[in-house]
């Protein structure tokens, strides 16, 4: 995979995803993506955006700070 930013090469890694929702601020660790060994963006495929938008919606309806390991929502 080409990154989107720079077009170098990239190469499949783990993160974590941070989405500020004001009432609530959802973390969620060992998101699959990519990386790009020249800028360091983040890119992630759309399954993982999907999941994640999914993740973020549940915690919605919370206050405070959610921690999330994102292999155990997909599971």
């Amino acid at each position: 995979m080409r990154c989107i930013a720079c077009g170098a090469k990239t190469f499949s890694g783990n993160t974590t995803d941070v989405t500020d929702l004001k009432k609530c601020l959802v973390i969620v660790r060992a998101v699959p993506c990519h990386h790009c060994a020249e800028c360091n963006e983040v890119i992630y495929t759309a399954d993982v955006v999907k999941h994640l938008e999914q993740i973020a919606e549940t915690a919605k309806a919370m206050n405070g700070i959610a921690i999330v390991d994102y292999s155990e929502k997909v599971a």
